[in-house]
């Protein structure tokens, strides 16, 4: 196996890549998203052009499915959003739950 490159990836979309059949179960045990909607949720936090917000930081977004500011204050460490970024992501995510 080579790796063909650096990224981070949520469960969804992580498990697109992995061949063996009983780790693709566990991984689909513990996602809360299909790929193509974690691929899509993806795309629309990206699209927001966050500088703040990080690759790995949307891969936990799409694993944890935040529901509010509190929650998704737990995925950002480095950073503080403002209320609008929160309040933006929020309301994308709340599309996909």
């Amino acid at each position: 196996m080579t790796v063909k490159e650096m990224k981070a990836l949520s469960m969804a979309e992580a498990s697109q890549h992995i061949e063996n059949e009983e780790l693709n179960a566990f991984i689909k045990k513990f996602s809360k998203t299909k790929e193509s909607d974690a691929e899509k949720l993806r795309a629309e936090i990206e699209k927001l052009g966050n500088i703040k917000v990080k690759e790995e930081d949307i891969a936990k977004i799409i694993d944890i499915l935040p529901e509010d500011a509190q929650d998704l204050a737990k995925v950002f460490t480095d950073v503080i959003l403002d209320e609008k970024e929160t309040s933006q992501i929020i309301e994308i995510v709340k599309k996909y739950k």
